[in-house]
């Protein structure tokens, strides 16, 4: 038993390890848009039905129509054969080829010998061949030979007799349902137009999602979407109200943190020019040199919030060269005696927060220019996608504290922003204008030996 219950399992398991690899190919072929779902999920059913309709048709309908005629034909034609041997007199034979031709609308003719031609190759759909083949051995008994390839319209049949070959041109929609296309037209036809008209209101039920997909994806990018208003079905209202109401909660929370800061900073910046007031007025005292040093570094941070809130608070979306800006790095670079090289990958203007975003690209550069000798900067500005590299040779940041140095005032007791001169706000205040853009930040080891920060935000 035991061993029975080891061998089902592992079918069981083989069985479901098949399964989700057949689902994962089927994902990814399968559309991801929901326009192209929604199409698919009207068409499919409908090329489905109507492919089980046209076999049913072809198979039953279509089939059971030909066997009626062809058999109805070929009895006319057993009947002429049965005349034929009933009265072989000449004048009887020309009154047989009258009835025939008049009565049963075929044309017929005695011809001397009995050698059938060879067969003729099948068509490829080939159910009259069939069907009339079968007719004829059922009801005539005799060597034939058909061709219903030659002439479209007719359908020649030779059947041997004792030292004569019977000669039969049948039109073709006597032994064949003929009319079938039209079945086929209508059906195909009104597939297109049912098609057509999926695709129309398709088209007006996706128009609204695409609409809020773009104020959501303007709103991340931080501009401004004022012309947005909910339309389409109630479900898509809803969202669209809901995006409204959250973005609504989301600007007045900007506003109040932004007031926040700025009401902190501006009382807190008042009481640090008393306190550097009243250490001026205390004279050069070295012991007070430190707790100026400390006023200052308060004083950095506070300037750095002030600037940071009142640049994401009042900033709109403009257009940014990047060369221009690599540019003006890189000669910063070299006054200190240190390398910067960059390349542009793509189009070289960007659509951002011009003052925002250069404080971004700054702060990683000056962070990078603090413990690092050399910096290499590459740009790459796809349709949908900037993304901005920046490769140092500096000491680098350990793995595991990567996503500590973003948290303000946060510093590293042996690395990077361990620096007198810093506040603890670059990477904070850059990691902050990335997401306001809908981007992010994210820190790797680089190919030179140091850090490695990659900016990628919506093109």
């Amino acid at each position: 038993m035991a061993l029975f219950e080891s061998i089902r399992r592992d079918h069981e398991r083989s069985g479901g390890s098949g399964y989700r690899a057949f689902s994962r190919w089927l994902r990814h072929r399968l559309p991801t848009g929901l326009y192209a779902r929604s199409l698919l999920i009207i068409i499919l059913p409908m090329l489905i039905l109507q492919t089980v309709l046209a076999f049913v048709f072809m198979e039953r309908h279509w089939q059971m129509v030909t066997d009626r005629l062809s058999a109805a034909v070929t009895r006319d034609i057993a009947s002429i054969i049965e005349f034929i041997e009933l009265y072989p007199d000449e004048q009887d034979l020309e009154n047989i080829v009258r009835i025939a031709r008049e009565k049963m609308n075929l044309t017929i003719s005695l011809e001397p010998g009995g050698e059938l031609p060879a067969p003729r190759p099948k068509p490829f759909f080939s159910i009259l061949d069939q069907i009339l083949s079968d007719q004829i051995e059922n009801q005539v008994h005799r060597p034939f030979w058909i061709d219903t390839v030659g002439d479209s319209r007719l359908v020649e049949i030779r059947i041997k007799l004792e030292d004569r070959t019977l000669r039969i041109f049948a039109r073709r929609n006597q032994a064949y349902a003929s009319n079938t296309h039209i079945f086929l037209v209508w059906m195909v036809g009104t597939s297109l137009v049912l098609i057509v008209i999926s695709i129309l209101f398709l088209r007006g039920q996706i128009r609204p999602i695409l609409a809020l997909a773009r104020a959501a994806e303007s709103f991340g990018k931080g501009q401004k979407a004022e012309n947005f208003v909910p339309r389409g079905a109630d479900e898509v209202r809803r969202a669209g109200l809901a995006f409204i109401l959250m973005r609504e909660r989301i600007e007045r929370q900007m506003e109040q943190r932004t007031a926040m800061l700025t009401g902190v900073s501006h009382d807190l910046r008042t009481i640090l020019t008393r306190f550097k007031l009243q250490l001026a007025l205390a004279g050069d005292n070295p012991e007070l040199e430190s707790m100026n040093k400390d006023v200052e570094d308060m004083q950095s941070m506070l300037e750095g919030y002030m600037a940071f809130a009142r640049g994401e608070a009042e900033e709109d979306v403009g257009s940014l060269q990047l060369s221009t800006l690599f540019e003006k790095l890189r000669n910063d670079f070299a006054r200190e005696g240190k390398a910067l090289s960059y390349t542009i990958e793509g189009e070289d203007d960007v659509t951002v927060r011009p003052n925002a975003f250069t404080r971004l690209v700054g702060n990683l550069v000056s962070n990078a220019s603090r413990y690092a000798n050399r910096l290499d900067i590459e740009a790459k500005h796809s349709a949908k996608w900037l993304t901005i590299t920046f490769d140092d040779d500096g000491p680098g940041i350990a793995p595991e504290m990567r996503e500590e140095v973003f948290k303000p005032f946060f510093r590293l007791d042996s690395a990077r922003n361990l620096d007198s001169s810093g506040t603890g706000l670059g990477l904070a205040i850059a990691l902050d204008i990335a997401r306001s853009h809908g981007g992010n930040i994210t820190l790797g080891d680089s190919p030179l030996g140091g850090l490695r920060a990659t900016v990628r935000i919506p093109a």
